[in-house]
């Protein structure tokens, strides 16, 4: 078991849980979670209790995804935080959030999440914005490559 520790852009910690290590690199670390939260209906899509998610975190990108299915195996999507390129260590993950957030739909459509956040944080330095920007950009040229966990989406 591995532990993922979300921080906010100051480095302090926001919450943990914890997930299986599925698979790792020295770049790249695949992990499976469930989701033990109450259920969250977003309007574009709704987490349940025991939904599987897919987290892929890496030491060289600034975002991880999280491919999300159902209790019926059934993708439901894409979640994907715009974030610091991840620190992995034997025993957990941790992860600067950035505010951005990106939504895929099992068809490949994009929602950009949560802009209006990212524009008004005060809190973020020009390292991260631009980080963030760089994230966001490669992240979407990703989903329209169908490449790595978006290899999956639909026609």
């Amino acid at each position: 078991m591995i532990t993922v520790i979300k921080k906010n852009p100051q480095g302090e910690a926001l919450f943990s849980y914890q997930g299986e290590v599925l698979a790792a690199t020295s770049r790249t670390c695949i992990i499976r979670a469930f989701w033990t939260w109450p259920d969250r209906d977003l309007g574009y899509a709704r987490f349940e209790t025991g939904d599987c998610f897919t987290e892929y975190y890496y030491t060289d990108r600034w975002f991880n995804i999280f491919a999300i299915a159902g209790k019926d195996g059934q993708r439901k999507g894409w979640y994907c935080n715009i974030a610091e390129p991840a620190v992995i260590q034997d025993n957990r993950i941790e992860q600067v959030d950035l505010f951005l957030d990106v939504w895929v739909d099992r068809q490949g459509r994009v929602q950009v999440l949560d802009e209006d956040e990212f524009q008004a944080a005060t809190n973020l330095s020009a390292t991260q914005r631009h980080g963030a920007r760089e994230g966001l950009q490669a992240l979407l040229e990703m989903v329209a490559r169908r490449e790595g966990p978006f290899a999956e989406i639909g026609p």
